[in-house]
């Protein structure tokens, strides 16, 4: 089930609220700027297939001031999110749950914050997001594999660049400091090169499984 296709009384026995958590930012010169909203659906969706869940409409804007310096990116920054997300979880009490399928690694934060608020308020709320490589964490070669297993017209292959493949705990601080710019020119953190649609078919198995052994651990 998801919003798209429900009335409200089709939502009177109580299920677990899928919400994708995602981002509107650059992703190199090869990928589209609704890379992380687009995962976060997607995942949602294969979550749906297995278990009792709404899909909820996705969340397509959070903190991502750290690629300001790249056109295509809207952020709405740390505390909207936070905020944004603690009262879209006060809002969903007729659920029997929450989870945040969260697939922006600048919005850790956030839905970390959001989280602690609404479960010291009673709330039912989880929070999980995908793991990768430290030298994969942007525009690499996860990222293009899944898209192209997502939505291959919309990876543009011959502009692929290798980026800044230093693991991320080495950029941390400058990346804080000055923005991905700060150490990445074309704004890529990993290579794309090798990335295949098969590949990203096994990444999202993955990752599939992996939000679903949290979700049947949590219940």
């Amino acid at each position: 089930m998801n919003f798209g296709e429900t009335t409200w009384p089709e939502l009177r026995e109580p299920r677990l609220l899928a919400v994708p958590v995602g981002a509107t930012e650059q992703h190199g010169p090869h990928l589209p700027c609704t890379v992380d909203t687009d995962i976060a659906v997607a995942l949602c969706e294969r979550l749906a297939e297995q278990r009792e869940v709404v899909i909820a409409p996705p969340v397509a804007y959070g903190s991502s001031g750290e690629h300001a310096a790249f056109p295509g990116t809207l952020s709405i920054g740390q505390a909207a999110t936070e905020l944004l997300l603690t009262e879209l979880g006060r809002s969903a009490d007729a659920f029997s749950g929450v989870v945040l399928v969260s697939c922006h690694g600048g919005n850790a934060v956030p839905v970390r914050n959001a989280v602690r608020t609404l479960r010291s308020e009673g709330r039912r709320v989880l929070a999980w997001s995908p793991t990768g490589r430290a030298d994969d964490s942007h525009a690499g070669r996860t990222e293009t594999s899944v898209m192209l297993a997502l939505r291959p017209h919309a990876v543009r292959l011959e502009r692929a660049e290798i980026g800044n493949t230093a693991p991320l705990s080495e950029l941390i601080d400058r990346l804080r400091a000055g923005g991905t710019a700060a150490v990445s020119a074309n704004g890529v953190l990993g290579d794309p090169r090798g990335a295949s649609g098969s590949e990203g078919r096994r990444i999202l198995r993955s990752w599939t499984d992996d939000l679903i052994d949290v979700i049947d651990a949590w219940d």
